[in-house]
């Protein structure tokens, strides 16, 4: 991607000076900032940043500024990602599953924490010792989320206890972690992962060094924020209730951290009876909207900036490429009289979206336009 200095104070301004015919990304350095402020100050425990969310350079940057020292990886490329912008960050590399050469790399660039959800998993990682953390990733029938990560990760609580009891015999740092789901509405998903991960502990005689209660934490949406403080407090409650002995709480969130900060822009390329083609769709920056309902942040203004102020209007909305699959799932509520040339600006798109740009035919978000004051 393509990043620009700051420029203008909001993306209608630039869009009206520029006028451009690709879609653009607008960055918000501030708000990400006062995102993790938010977490810091919030979360009763260590905060890390899970990249696949967003792995731009400009985000890991604002946010190792903003006090972010630990990264939640999941490849060697997130790995070096991170070390070119954070040298010295602290690398939690928790995708369960991963080749011998992935394991040497991890080790090479310094990885120290790792996760496992399977006996095999854990005899590949080699020898290990008290300078190794090794979180056992458990799984529950957790409903709540958007959807399951539990479907493919995790195990469940009898093999947990075995390997929770596994991991401290070989001499690492026993810990446990999960994931209840994406966008998850309240804290009672994590509340009930606490008390089962205490269990698992005390079945498997062990105690927790850490808790790692994943992500999930939910993004701005709709127009009702979500209560991030409220589902602090549900956590912290559960933690106070199921240990006897507390273990240091950690969270991963990559969604609700970096969505808010970026604001994406798409031009209107033709309108028909009851549907519209943009210029960008679900090979690019819309990629994520194939598996969660349509964000509801959504405004429209004329080339001029004048906003569109029709009543809604559910169109079906087509992306550019020649592919008939690139399509919204569901249609957009938008503004009767929008017309070809507008611009559709969409809040709340800076998890995901980047992440998920194929460049297929050529088209797909790559500029990013950092303003300049929040």
């Amino acid at each position: 991607m393509t990043t620009q200095r700051p420029v203008a104070t909001d993306p209608v301004a630039h869009l009206v000076r520029h006028r451009p015919d690709a879609p653009v990304f607008f960055f918000r350095p501030g708000t990400l900032a006062a995102t993790a402020r938010l977490f810091a100050g919030g979360f009763p425990g260590q905060v890390t940043y899970a990249i696949k969310a967003n792995p731009a350079p400009e985000i890991l940057a604002t946010l190792a500024a903003s006090g972010i020292a630990a990264f939640d990886v999941a490849s060697p490329q997130e790995m070096r990602a991170v070390r070119t912008v954070c040298p010295r960050a602290v690398l939690h590399y928790n995708n369960p599953v991963r080749s011998t050469g992935e394991i040497a790399e991890a080790r090479r660039l310094g990885v120290r924490s790792w996760s496992v959800d399977r006996v095999s998993e854990l005899e590949k990682l080699g020898p290990l010792d008290e300078t190794h953390e090794v979180s056992v990733r458990l799984r529950l029938p957790v409903a709540g989320a958007a959807y399951d990560f539990g479907a493919k990760f995790g195990a469940d609580p009898e093999l947990a206890a075995e390997l929770l009891a596994r991991v401290a015999a070989m001499g690492a740092v026993p810990s446990m972690t999960f994931h209840p789901g994406t966008q998850c509405p309240d804290g009672a998903a994590w509340a009930r992962y606490i008390h089962a991960a205490a269990e698992v502990a005390e079945r498997a005689g062990v105690r927790l060094a850490r808790l790692n209660v994943g992500g999930g934490f939910p993004a701005h949406r709709d127009s009702a924020a979500p209560d991030l403080g409220a589902i602090f407090a549900a956590i912290r409650e559960a933690a106070e209730q199921a240990f006897d002995t507390q273990p240091v709480l950690l969270c991963e969130p990559g969604r609700a951290m970096v969505a808010d900060a970026v604001t994406l822009a798409v031009r209107v390329k033709a309108v028909d009876d009851g549907a519209i083609t943009l210029n960008d769709g679900v090979y690019g920056a819309f990629g994520e909207w194939r598996d969660l309902p349509a964000m509801s942040r959504v405004s429209v203004v004329a080339p001029d900036g004048t906003p569109r102020t029709g009543d809604a209007s559910a169109r079906i909305v087509f992306g550019p490429t020649c592919d008939s699959l690139d399509r919204l799932p569901h249609p957009l509520e938008l503004p009767a009289d929008l017309a070809e040339d507008d611009y559709v600006l969409i809040e709340g798109m800076g998890a995901y979206g980047a992440a998920l740009v194929t460049g297929f035919n050529g088209y797909g978000t790559r500029e990013v336009v950092t303003l300049g004051i929040d």
